[in-house]
């Protein structure tokens, strides 16, 4: 395999198994009219299939594989990837996304060079490949001011997407949390974006494949992912978040959604770190409120802002 020096992107592939995906993707790389790039693939998978494909693509542009002789899972091999990329920036792109026109790194090109340092990420358009339909996704502006203001607001409506549509600069030295899965792409927003320009690209350039083999799917709706892992991160970045509207309305919706209605059912999913009084108040609340009312969107709207009032009052 070619190794690239001194480009200006590195697209970093996390890869395990499901080559015909893969495949796709190189395919969608291979037609990019931008070419200052290079392409890390860190392999999990237990063969050499990969590898073999790799091999196939290493002719029409620079690649590196990294074959790790253990599998490092979900997200550790993405941090695998972005440590051995030579770019100034880093583009991670997931073995079943690809680029959605030969024109995508180009575009992300030109905005990272208008824009040094930026968070930049584009629309995209959702794939459903078991459904054979597709669904465009650009964020609401207002979302996106909130967003620039307060990244936490991330918690409420992750408006900027799978990790497949970003691109941020290789001096950025975070890296994705190798302990969480559910919410590793809002904790990566969050302290990545502290201090640094949200830019947004509104043209569609990525595509996403949707599919039920994805590692999300498993969590959606489970107390025993969702809670701890949501938890964990407000522990993170503080709990004083808790002071912002849209991140109180997100753990309102999130204890009504999965039904939490005591202390007890927190601790049984496994999160066993200090629970803070806003929650605890808002457990009590919730049991309050007979759970049909609680189903209608607005109402739950209003029962939760009268709520955030009496927080902050106490605050």
């Amino acid at each position: 395999m070619d190794f690239a020096k001194n480009v200006f992107i590195s697209i970093c592939i996390p890869a395990y198994k499901r080559v015909e995906y893969l495949e796709r993707l190189l395919a969608s790389i291979s037609i990019q009219e931008y070419r200052d790039f290079e392409v890390v693939v860190s392999d999990d998978s237990p063969d050499n299939s990969v590898q073999e494909l790799c091999a196939e693509f290493s002719t029409q542009f620079p690649i590196k594989l990294l074959k790790n002789e253990k599998a490092l899972g979900t997200p550790e091999n993405w941090n695998h990837a972005i440590r051995h990329a030579s770019g100034e920036w880093i583009k991670l792109m997931h073995d079943d996304d690809w680029f959605s026109t030969p024109t995508s790194l180009r575009e992300f090109a030109n905005a990272a060079q208008g824009n040094p340092g930026a968070i930049i990420f584009s629309s995209y358009k959702n794939i459903f490949l078991d459904e054979n339909r597709e669904e465009e996704v650009v964020p609401p502006t207002n979302r996106l001011r909130w967003v620039q203001l307060e990244p936490a607001t991330l918690f409420s409506s992750n408006c900027i997407g799978p990790p497949s549509v970003i691109m941020h600069p290789a001096s950025l030295a975070i890296e994705y949390d190798r302990t969480i899965k559910w919410v590793v792409d809002i904790d990566f927003y969050v302290r990545a974006l502290e201090g640094r320009k949200l830019k947004h690209i509104e043209s569609s350039l990525i595509n996403v494949g949707m599919s039920q083999e994805q590692v999300t799917v498993s969590c959606v709706h489970n107390p025993n992912v969702e809670i701890p892992e949501n938890f964990y991160m407000l522990s993170k970045i503080g709990f004083k978040k808790m002071e912002n509207w849209l991140v109180y309305d997100a753990f309102w919706r999130l204890i009504r959604n999965l039904n939490i209605r005591s202390l007890r059912e927190i601790e049984l999913t496994g999160y066993t770190q200090r629970i803070p009084a806003s929650i605890e108040k808002m457990i009590l609340w919730q049991n309050k409120i007979p759970r049909r009312l609680l189903r209608i969107g607005l109402l739950s709207k209003v029962f939760m802002f009268l709520n955030f009032l009496m927080y902050r009052k106490h605050q």
